[in-house]
């Protein structure tokens, strides 16, 4: 997969956030979904674009009923901009590889592995947008209790070429 060799697994992919993100979409069932509909799902559109520290609490309820928090709205939209890059690129994304890494043998409880999400021209507006603001200030995003600052300012660099490559290429 694209994004596993350039961006998923450290500080893209590889929070407690992603893995609720991937099982999220596992959770749907479905080969198409609309990047609004998950934007939704996790309340993100309540933030009306307003991503650096929300306080309002981000949450989706899982199939059992169970409230499932995330922590990082930038973060989650960064998952969100890596999954449209692969879609970009090979037109889907097999949530098994991204669950389990494409060296380790396993199986989410799905019977569609693999999603397409789209986007409309305004919800790709809106991720590059904060894509664009995190890179240049991402220290004012609130996220100390989270990550070091180091973290941060690499996330920031690495939200900044993905940016890059989703929009300017």
């Amino acid at each position: 997969m694209y994004i596993t060799e350039k961006y998923w697994g450290g500080l893209i992919g590889g929070s407690d956030d992603s893995l609720t993100l991937v099982e999220h979409l596992a959770g749907k069932q479905k080969e198409e979904v609309p990047f609004g509909e998950i934007f939704s799902d996790f309340g993100l559109d309540r933030l009306h674009g307003e991503f650096r520290e929300p306080e309002i609490p981000l949450a989706y309820e899982d199939p059992e009923g169970w409230e499932v928090s995330i922590y990082s709205a930038i973060g989650l939209i960064a998952d969100l901009a890596a999954l449209l890059l692969e879609c970009k690129e090979n037109g889907s994304v097999d949530l098994n590889m991204l669950f389990f890494g494409e060296d380790e043998e396993g199986s989410l409880d799905t019977r569609v592995p693999v999603v397409t999400i789209t986007a409309a021209p305004e919800e790709h507006r809106l991720v590059n947008q904060a894509l664009m603001d995190f890179a240049r200030e991402p220290l004012a995003y609130g996220l100390g209790e989270l990550e070091t600052e180091e973290d941060i300012l690499e996330l920031a660099a690495l939200c900044g070429e993905l940016r890059k490559e989703l929009y300017e290429e």
